[in-house]
């Protein structure tokens, strides 16, 4: 038996909050990381507080490259220190980090009200509509330089142990070609890539490259590779992109018409709150498991290439899912 399920999905705030508008309600809230903009505790305490108040029963947070204060041992001893001593006001750095594990504390305090932050790893959730949700999370992302958290430097490999039959895939950066573009090329992780389309889970979340906010539902070539997987195990030509900035954004190019059309979408979003796909059975689309991904960039925070032509913040994302029910 398949019950309807659905997420809101955000990334990327940063320390700044939104309002909630109550006009929908979902099964499981996520976010994707880059919870503070420079690991600032109290901005973490007022990103768990907007998690608290959004209308699902199950919040789930990870980290991101700027939650320096949810690193652990001796990761979070250096990469504390690295910070004094790179500022012009060490003391005033270490007030704002706080002490090791203060921020995890914040966390500890906030399961009473449903919200979970995940370690890389896999879960199991019997959600309140009575859907059994299985899930991995990770805050990894490759990185050049150091001092961020949860980087690893890009030539070496990262083991994402995404567990067979996993649904959801909630990461903080994307895989290698799927809303990854910059203005430096593709951000992508190519071993994220790899994990993903072997276990090819109903739905991928992340953010960390704001300017690829978006959604596709991608379909696979089949059936699952046995050797590395490329980009090209994706089948471009029978995938749907479902939103995405370059259809929203302002294009100097256009015309009066198509202007106001970009401009009549963006609004109609923003008025509602948030960007909203389905893919049930009955839909126009109804994703297809093993053979088809949705994957979604649900990065908040905006980005000079404009969503919008910059109006502001990034909506989050509504998405409904079909998930079978837990025995």
């Amino acid at each position: 038996m398949a019950i309807k399920t659905r997420f809101f999905l955000t990334s990327d705030t940063h320390g700044r909050v939104f309002d909630v508008k109550p006009t929908f309600k979902a099964d499981v809230a996520i976010h994707c990381g880059d919870l503070t903009g420079r690991s600032e505790l109290e901005k973490l305490r007022d990103t768990i507080d907007m998690m608290r108040k959004i209308p699902a029963p199950l919040k789930l947070v990870i980290a991101g490259n700027h939650d320096l204060l949810l690193e652990e041992g001796e990761r979070f001893t250096e990469l504390k220190s690295m910070s004094m001593s790179s500022s012009r006001d060490p003391a005033r750095v270490d007030r704002t980090i706080g002490p090791a594990g203060a921020g995890r504390q914040l966390f500890e305090q906030a399961k009473a009200d449903g919200v979970y932050f995940l370690d890389e790893g896999n879960y199991t959730f019997t959600l309140q509509n009575g859907a059994c949700l299985r899930i991995y999370a990770s805050p990894w992302t490759p990185a050049k330089w150091t001092g961020r958290a949860y980087q690893y430097p890009p030539e070496t490999k990262h083991d994402f142990a995404i567990d067979d039959g996993t649904q959801v895939v909630v990461s903080h950066g994307p895989p290698l070609g799927v809303f990854d573009n910059t203005s430096f090329g593709r951000a992508g992780d190519p071993n994220l890539f790899t994990s993903v389309a072997i276990a090819r889970p109903m739905l991928h979340c992340f953010g960390h490259i704001h300017s690829g906010w978006g959604a596709m539902l991608a379909t696979w070539r089949s059936p699952r590779p046995r050797a590395r997987p490329r980009y090209t195990d994706l089948n471009t030509e029978k995938s749907l992109v479902i939103e995405e900035m370059s259809n929203l954004a302002k294009n100097s190019n256009d015309t009066d018409k198509e202007a106001k059309a970009r401009a009549d979408k963006t609004k109609a979003i923003q008025d509602q709150g948030f960007a909203h796909t389905s893919h049930c059975s009955g839909d126009a689309h109804p994703l297809r498991p093993t053979e088809q991904t949705l994957f979604v960039n649900a990065s908040y925070d905006w980005s000079e290439s404009g969503w919008a032509g910059g109006l502001g913040e990034q909506p989050p994302w509504l998405v409904d899912l079909e998930l079978p029910k837990a025995e």
